[in-house]
């Protein structure tokens, strides 16, 4: 299995976790040339969610929830700001969560950074 196929694994685990408990899934994989977000989601009371997924296959890899780092942090809330705007969304109540993977265990921060 690919890097790539192990990452879509991770994503396909995130989306179930969170539909199971309550989110609806809006987008995956909201692309700009400016980046990426994995998941974009409704929380059960309605604030929009931009859910960055790390994926992790083996200890070696440490804990992937602390791949989020500072840069990618920025991405995500430019790209969030975008998908906003683009939806005409602004003043609408939203957070960044992570989603870490490793070995099927999901790990979910809500409201993991601010930026």
């Amino acid at each position: 299995m690919n890097t790539r196929d192990k990452g879509r694994r991770g994503e396909d685990l995130a989306v179930k976790y969170l539909l199971d408990n309550g989110y609806a899934v809006q987008t995956r994989n909201f692309r700009t040339r400016y980046g990426e977000i994995d998941i974009v989601a409704v929380a059960p009371d309605g604030t929009i969610v931009f859910v960055e997924v790390k994926s992790a296959t083996s200890a070696v890899c440490g804990n992937p929830l602390y791949k989020v780092t500072p840069a990618k942090q920025k991405t995500i809330a430019g790209m969030a700001k975008r998908y906003m705007y683009d939806r005409k969304l602004i003043g609408h109540a939203c957070r960044m969560d992570v989603i870490g993977v490793y070995r099927g265990k999901i790990d979910h921060i809500p409201n993991a950074f601010f930026v």
